[in-house]
C-alpha cells in the first residue's frame, strides 16, 4: 500500500486565546475535518497512528487539532512532536491566530472569560504576556499567521476555506430541498418556505388524484401551464439572488421547503425542478418528499412506506 494514501492531512491551529481558534475550527469541522480541541502535543503522534485512520479513506483522514497555551506545561513538548512528526514523514500545516493585545483583552472584557493563564490572579494583560512568550516557537513555525485583530468570523471563514477548501465555493454549500403538505405540518426546520397551493391543483382531476408529483402526467400538469411558467421564472431568479448570498456569509447547510395542501402533486414536482435548477448552478443537492408516503395509490398501497427512500440524488 502507498505509505502516503495512509498519512492523515493534518492541520494544527494555534494562537492566542480569543484570536478566533474556536472559529476556525468549526470551519475545519464543516469542511469534513475530524477535529480536536486542546489536545496535549505528545498526544498527536498517538493519535494520528491509531488503525482507524491510517486503515480510512482520505477524507476520513483529515484531521484538524487546535494545541495552544491551555496545555500549559504540556505545550513544551510540541517542538519535539514536530520534529517527530517530521522525522516520520507526516505532512502537516500549522494555523496561527492572533491579534493585537488591545483588542484580546477588549474581547476577554466582553466575554467575562477567565484567560488560561491567569489562574493565580495574573491580570489579562500578564496573562497575555506569558502566552505571547509560551508561543513564540510555534508562531514562527506556522504555514499561515492571520491576525484578527479587525477581522470579523465571517471573514475568518471565508480566509481558511480559500486556504484549506477544495472545489468550487459553492459546494462548501449543502442544500436540502424537500416537498411537504401544508395539511400534515409546517416545516420547522426550513430556511426558505415556499407555498405553491395557488397552482392548479391536480387532485381534482380524478385520473390524477391517485398520482404523485414523480408521475410524468403529474409533472406536465404542474409545470406547463402560463401560472407555474411565471411563477419559476421569477422563483429561479429569488434563488439566484440569494444562494449567492449565503455562500458568502459562510453557511454550510441551507434547507428549502416547496410546499402544497397535500404534499403529493405540485410540491413534490416543484421540489424536484428546485433541485435540478441549483444542481445546474453547480450546488450540492438533496431532494426529498416529507409527506410523499401519506400518498396511496389505486390498489391501497402507499407510494413509499419511508419519504426520505427515493429522495433524488444525494449530496456529492
Amino acid at each position: 500500500m502507498d505509505e502516503s494514501k495512509s498519512m492523515p492531512e493534518l492541520v494544527i491551529i494555534s494562537g492566542m486565546s480569543g484570536a478566533g481558534r474556536t472559529e476556525a475550527m468549526h470551519v475545519f469541522e464543516d469542511l469534513g475535518y475530524f477535529c480536536i480541541d486542546n489536545l496535549p502535543p505528545k498526544l498527536i503522534g498517538e493519535l494520528i497512528a491509531l488503525p482507524d485512520f491510517a486503515q480510512s479513506d482520505r477524507d476520513a483522514r483529515k484531521i484538524a487539532i487546535v494545541c495552544d497555551a491551555r496545555a500549559r506545561g504540556f505545550f513544551s513538548s510540541m517542538n519535539a512532536v514536530l520534529n517527530q512528526l517530521e522525522d516520520e514523514g507526516i505532512s502537516y500545516k500549522i494555523v496561527f491566530l492572533d491579534a493585537d493585545d488591545e483588542k484580546l483583552i477588549a474581547r476577554y472584557k466582553s466575554s467575562r472569560r477567565m484567560h488560561p493563564l491567569c489562574g493565580d490572579g495574573a491580570s489579562i494583560s500578564s496573562g497575555i504576556e506569558r502566552e505571547r512568550s509560551l508561543l513564540r516557537d510555534i508562531k514562527s513555525k506556522a504555514d499561515f499567521v492571520i491576525d484578527t485583530t479587525n477581522t470579523l468570523p465571517a471573514e475568518l471563514r471565508a480566509k481558511l476555506k480559500g486556504l484549506f477548501a477544495s472545489g468550487e465555493e459553492r459546494e462548501g454549500l449543502s442544500v436540502s430541498v424537500y416537498s411537504f403538505g401544508f395539511k400534515h405540518g409546517a416545516p420547522v426546520d426550513a430556511d426558505l418556505v415556499m407555498d405553491v397551493r395557488f397552482l392548479p391543483n391536480p387532485f381534482y382531476d380524478p385520473e390524477m388524484r391517485t398520482m404523485t408529483g414523480l408521475d410524468d402526467k403529474v409533472r406536465d400538469y404542474v409545470l406547463y401551464n402560463s401560472d407555474t411558467e411565471q411563477f419559476l421564472k421569477h422563483w429561479k431568479a429569488l434563488l439566484d439572488c440569494v444562494m449567492p448570498g449565503y455562500v458568502a456569509e459562510g453557511k454550510q447547510q441551507l434547507a428549502i421547503a416547496v410546499g402544497c395542501t397535500g404534499g403529493q402533486h405540485r410540491s413534490v414536482a416543484l421540489a424536484e425542478v428546485t433541485g435540478d435548477y441549483l444542481r445546474t448552478c453547480g450546488y450540492r443537492v438533496s431532494v426529498a418528499h416529507r409527506d410523499l408516503a401519506l400518498a396511496v395509490r389505486p390498489d391501497g398501497e402507499l407510494v413509499n412506506a419511508d419519504p426520505l427512500a427515493d429522495a433524488g440524488e444525494d449530496a456529492k
